[in-house]
């Protein structure tokens, strides 16, 4: 059986953080599904999913982290092309990716205690965004 959902919210941009764990989970009690494996997909390519423990110092860290990997206050050649400065937020969301697969069973994500799957907003202005959830399962 295959359930396909889509869930919508705003941002701040800039980094934003949101632990989507809940969501996500919702969704699959909702489904009805006790086992199988839900996918979570971002259309658009400022933005990414990935899994952290979601507590204050790593929603400080991760942002650290990123302006030392990928500045923010660099020239890249996409700011260029559209004049739009936002050339770093693309790059972020290549490296970390649209997307994110996490098994469940019983009904509930098979999580580690401490770690939450967490939307990423890369851009550099607010937005509105889209996750698609495609819940694969019996």
């Amino acid at each position: 059986m295959i359930d396909t959902r889509e869930l919508t919210f705003s941002t701040q941009g800039d980094g934003t953080i949101i632990d989507i764990t809940g969501d996500i989970q919702a969704a699959v009690a909702d489904s009805g599904m006790s086992a199988g494996t839900v996918t979570a997909f971002v259309p658009g390519s400022t933005a990414g999913l990935t899994t952290i423990e979601y507590e204050p110092g790593l929603l400080k860290d991760l942002p650290e982290f990123f302006e030392k990997l990928i500045p923010s206050n660099k020239s890249y050649q996409h700011d260029e092309t559209w004049h739009d400065g936002n050339g770093f937020s693309h790059l972020r969301s290549a490296l970390i990716g649209p997307d994110i697969t996490v098994p469940f069973a019983a009904g509930k994500l098979t999580l580690g205690t401490w770690q939450q799957v967490v939307f990423l907003d890369f851009d550099n202005k607010p937005r509105n965004r889209r996750l698609i959830l495609q819940i694969m399962g019996e």
